[in-house]
């Protein structure tokens, strides 16, 4: 058959995606870029915050009419969208023909070929013989280190689809760099919701410092790039960052959400710690890596956040002087713990200081 994907959300979604196709192509079928030539489209969701939400069901929606109006005779919904949202989407998407959680994709072929399967119930994490199809080009690809999170941030919905943290085996993760640098890579990205907890739960301790310096000595004809995503800030260790530097190999770029710089708004989001320690940490960073380039994320509009709190944010983001800044709108999601906090900032205060704040950051 020709099965045509779309992947939407993060890298992680993409890795999944990849994982399905490899998984799909193996067993014989055909992949198609073009929907209106596929026979079975399959969506891979995204349900993080509800601009996600609502692009993954405008994406069902519009694939939903190739069966109308070209070859496709299933439409599979897989993904995030589904493991929160699995009976709204059977009594409201009366197209979507089968529904695969991201803990489950291993039953991605039955759901295709319309076989009936058991939904899975533990994270479902690919390893290094896993079949996969890479959609990155062919000089770049990502390797999930890790799958779920244990940090009980209020804001976030992650662990609830996406189990707790757990750490793929490290000669798994060796042995598929090694085997993407033999076939032309030349940027790896380490991804997962917290890699910085990476081995952990294995027993390895500084996981990906040793992780990173074991891929950074992997022998290539060229020159090689190894960075991952993302830090937590508690976790980064100076052993972490001693290899960080050693390494040529390992990208001068540390990418690591603080959220907040207030102390009151970070206790709210459960995230613990305050402005001055992250500029410490920061000037810590520097200190040891010689131009690295420091990114981060922000989130305003918290439940709770006071003007003098966004004041001590802007603040902070002018004391810092990171090199790259995202902020976000904060998400009222109905399942998060932060839902069910009082003292709700309106959505225009939330819109200008979100301007307010990337004004600053513009400057910088």
């Amino acid at each position: 058959m020709k099965i045509g994907f779309v992947s939407l959300g993060c890298p992680k979604n993409l890795v999944d995606s990849e994982v399905m196709m490899g998984q799909l192509a193996a067993h014989g079928h055909e992949l198609t870029s073009s929907p209106e030539d596929a026979e079975v489209i399959v969506v891979n969701t995204c349900s993080f915050i509800n601009p996600a939400k609502q692009e993954s069901v405008d994406t069902i929606i519009e694939m939903g009419k190739y069966k109308e109006h070209g070859k496709a005779k299933r439409l599979v919904v897989a993904g995030c969208l589904v493991e929160r949202f699995r009976g709204e989407i059977e009594s409201s998407l009366p197209e979507v023909d089968a529904m695969v959680g991201t803990n489950e994709i291993e039953n991605i072929i039955a759901a295709c070929e319309g076989e009936k399967f058991t939904p899975g119930v533990t994270p479902y994490l690919y390893h290094d013989l896993s079949p996969r199809v890479l959609t990155t080009g062919r000089y770049s690809a990502y390797i999930k280190i890790a799958e779920g999170c244990d940090h009980p941030c209020t804001f976030c919905v992650i662990p609830q689809f996406r189990g707790n943290f757990r750490s793929r085996r490290f000669e798994s993760i060796v042995a598929e760099a090694t085997r993407m640098f033999g076939q032309g890579v030349r940027e790896i990205n380490l991804i997962g919701q917290d890699t910085t907890s990476y081995g952990e739960d294995l027993g390895i301790k500084n996981g990906l410092a040793v992780l990173l310096g074991s891929l950074a000595q992997i022998e290539t004809p060229f020159e090689k790039w190894v960075r991952f995503l993302y830090c937590y800030p508690n976790r980064v260790t100076q052993e972490l960052l001693d290899t960080i530097a050693e390494h040529a190999a390992l990208v001068k770029y540390i990418d690591m959400p603080l959220q907040h710089a207030s102390r009151n708004v970070l206790k709210l989001m459960k995230r613990g710690s305050n402005g001055d320690f992250f500029l410490k940490l920061i000037e810590r960073v520097r200190a040891t890596i010689p131009g690295v380039a420091i990114r981060t994320s922000m989130i305003v509009g918290f439940p709770g956040e006071t003007a003098e709190d966004f004041e001590e944010l802007v603040q902070f983001v002018e004391a810092a002087k990171l090199d790259r800044l995202g902020v976000f709108k904060y998400s009222d999601e109905e399942t998060s713990k932060s839902f069910e906090l009082g003292n709700k900032v309106d959505g225009r205060t939330i819109h200008n200081r979100q301007r307010r704040l990337m004004a600053v950051q513009r400057k910088i």
